[in-house]
């Protein structure tokens, strides 16, 4: 071998010119980027291979018909007597079936091995490549490499990026299979034996350890290659389904679960129906594609859920996770039920991120079910108050649509919710009970601030309308929906109080001028005051008899008393000394107008009769004579009405006439009295009427 010092000769030696190549490309400012891509510095490699080659040498060789290659690659004990059967040994490349070459040494340079890899005659190639590592290591074990240690690696790394340039091409193949309409049985096949034949050769060998270099002999692993590709594929199969912008379509990822479906149900089918034939029974190609899918689909997934999702968007990928990935479209199909087994598949989200998808879907729902209620409150305002239009009417009580609305609205919530998992039916239902405890208090303060300062022809009858809406809401919520509406129910109550408190207040604001007039001169000329106050008292509570029973009741229990105790305040106010003659008038027309109150509320629907006898009571204190009778009735009025106090019976007796000490002596019997007088909680009249701060004798 020529020394570098003198002048190249006309044609090289192969080995000269494997060492150069090999020398060229270890030197090569790009040599540091061989491990990012092996098969790109092969190629590069073998670029320098040919760059060496000068036009005058390539003439020459073509002259002498040498074939120039590695030295690796020269036929040992090649005859040189035998005219012609050199060049023809050296140019044939016939492999057997098994992929080992027939001749006893390998023939083939690394561009032509790297070419039939290329070309994915992988038999060939690997035949060749075998050869080459047989020789590198009988080589290194004879010592040959001793003095020269470079020339070795140079051989190993030869080896190495051939075995590399299989291994992308086998990743090829798999990942290109299912590209294909057509699969390509022949070349399925020749890469399974060639993993075969690999795995075989190397059955033996002992992984070598870390300090050493190069990898000549060691095993190549192949089928994890193999199994790396299938998972590969599965990503950037899943990765390349279609999927629209959210701003071009507000249901872009139901449809994109659906294409979804639709491609990785067909690569199954397509991979059980004619991919799984090409390979052993030991690759289990089918569970291996299953599971890659599986792994691919759940990352898929994963990254989709770290967008902001809407409710519309969480619901599709629940019912996609729960409904649609284990059903008879995509794994449970039945022309995969042998291969595929469900139950061996970790779940399809980690346990944290399903949790906070179940989590997401509760939230977004009761933000839902909250817009919801606020758009039914807004076109309660818009189409009802703002219009002034009259209730609906359901027989003989006021309605309101709210109800049916509403359970209408959770009702699909509820069936939709249970069709993906039973305790998000039932989170449906608490959410929307929750929500509703909410709205309810918020709707009945947003009705009554309208008609604070408006006509408030409707808002009675609009009033009586919600209450009956929101108790049937209450009822189809515990019947239709067996829900538990305990909460609920508390909520409804406070709401309904303040409803009545609501009613009263605007009953007192249309009669507490009218009876401001009780008692005086004009009302004792004047029979019309009284029924004043009661025709404004009738044409408000008529529409309290909508209500649904017993509420009307408690609705026109509270008017019936707010008539009488108004009425009783006005009587007991300090006035001018009467006469007896005008005591008796003034008595006796109490007497009658305390029938006409009862008589009209009877009419109304009211059965507080225990408010009757009142008004009675004070007519007769003020108009009795006889001082013991006087007390006889304080008697009476104490044990009917336990909440009287003193304060009261003393501004009676002042309108009667009595001077300070009788009165003190009537008085002092009164707290005895109370002692012995049974209370009732829901009898109660005096104990709202403020006494006079000042009592004055007549």
């Amino acid at each position: 071998m020529a020394s570098p010092a003198e002048p190249a000769s006309p044609v090289q030696s192969t080995e000269d010119e494997g060492t150069d190549s090999v020398s060229e490309l270890n030197s090569s400012p790009v040599n540091n980027l061989e491990a990012k891509s092996p098969e790109s510095a092969l190629k590069r490699m073998l670029s320098f291979r040919r760059s060496k080659r000068s036009p005058a040498k390539d003439k020459a060789s073509e002259d002498s018909g040498t074939l120039r290659r590695n030295k690796g690659f020269i036929l040992k004990g090649f005859k040189q007597n035998e005219e012609g059967s050199s060049a023809k040994n050296m140019t044939d490349t016939s492999v057997d079936k098994s992929g080992e070459n027939t001749g006893a040494e390998p023939i083939l340079s690394v561009m032509e091995i790297n070419e039939l890899i290329q070309k994915k005659q992988l038999l060939e190639a690997f035949a060749s490549i075998r050869c080459l590592e047989k020789e590198v290591i009988t080589e290194k074990e004879a010592k040959k490499y001793e003095d020269n240690p470079t020339e070795y690696a140079r051989k190993a790394k030869d080896v190495d990026l051939l075995c590399n340039s299989v291994a992308n091409s086998i990743r090829s193949i798999v990942e290109e299979t299912l590209d294909q309409c057509d699969i390509d049985e022949s070349l399925l096949t020749s890469m399974v034996t060639v993993i075969s034949k690999e795995e075989k050769v190397h059955a033996d060998v002992q992984s070598p350890s870390s300090s050493e270099s190069d990898g000549v002999g060691r095993p190549r692993k192949w089928r994890d290659v193999w199994k790396e590709a299938v998972r590969g594929s599965a990503e950037k199969r899943v990765r390349n389904v279609p999927i629209s912008l959210k701003e071009d379509n507000d249901s872009w990822l139901a449809i994109h679960l659906g294409f979804l479906r639709k491609c990785v149900i067909e690569d199954l089918l397509k991979i059980k129906q004619s991919l799984q034939k090409c390979y052993p029974d030991d690759y289990k190609v089918c569970g291996r594609y299953v599971e890659s899918f599986h792994g691919a689909i759940s990352s898929h997934l994963q990254n989709l859920l770290q967008r902001p999702l809407e409710f519309n968007e969480l619901y599709a990928l629940l019912d996609w996770v729960v409904n649609t990935y284990y059903s008879k479209t995509l794994l449970g199909h039945p022309d995969l039920q042998a291969e595929v087994k469900t139950e061996n598949l970790p779940q399809l989200l980690p346990s944290e991120t399903w949790d906070k998808l179940k989590k997401d879907y509760k939230d977004s729902l009761a933000e839902k079910i909250k817009h919801y209620l606020d758009n039914i409150l807004k076109l309660e305002t818009r189409k009802k108050w703002k219009e002034e239009k009259q209730p609906e009417t359901s027989q003989t009580e006021y309605d309101s649509s709210l109800s049916l609305d509403i359970q209408t609205f959770i009702g699909q919530h509820k069936n939709e919710s249970g069709k993906i998992l039973g305790s998000l039916e039932t989170a449906t239902l608490e959410i929307s009970i929750r929500e509703l405890r909410e709205f309810i208090p918020r709707f009945r303060k947003a009705f009554v601030e309208w008609y604070k300062e408006r006509e408030d022809l409707l808002f009675v009858p609009y009033l009586v309308a919600y209450v009956n809406s929101f108790r049937d809401l209450m009822r189809g919520l515990q019947t239709t929906f067996n829900a538990d509406t305990t909460e609920l129910e508390n909520v409804l109550t406070d709401v309904t109080m303040s409803f009545r408190k609501d009613v009263l207040d605007k009953l007192k604001q249309k009669t507490q001028p009218l009876f401001k007039k009780i008692l005086t001169n004009a009302w004792m000329l004047n029979s019309e005051i009284l029924d004043s106050v009661m025709s404004a008292t009738v044409q408000f509570c008529q529409h309290l008899k909508h209500l649904e029973q017993p509420v009307n009741k408690d609705f026109l229990g509270d008017a019936h008393k707010y008539v009488v105790r108004e009425y009783i305040t006005q009587a007991i106010k300090p006035r001018k000394r009467m006469k007896r003659a005008k005591r008796e008038k003034v008595g006796k027309k109490m007497k009658e107008e305390a029938t006409v109150i009862h008589k009209h509320f009877k009419e109304l629907g009211s059965d507080v009769d225990w408010l009757n006898s009142a008004i009675h009571y004070i007519a007769n204190i003020i108009s009795e004579k006889n001082r013991c009778k006087i007390k006889e009735y304080i008697e009476e009025i104490c044990q009917a009405y336990p909440d009287v106090r003193k304060e009261h019976i003393e501004a009676v007796l002042t309108c009667r006439g009595l001077d300070r000490n009788k009165k003190k002596s009537i008085i002092q019997k009164i707290d005895k009295l109370q002692e012995n007088a049974e209370s009732a909680a829901d009898r109660t009249l005096f104990a709202d009427i403020d006494t006079p701060t000042l009592v004055t004798c007549f």
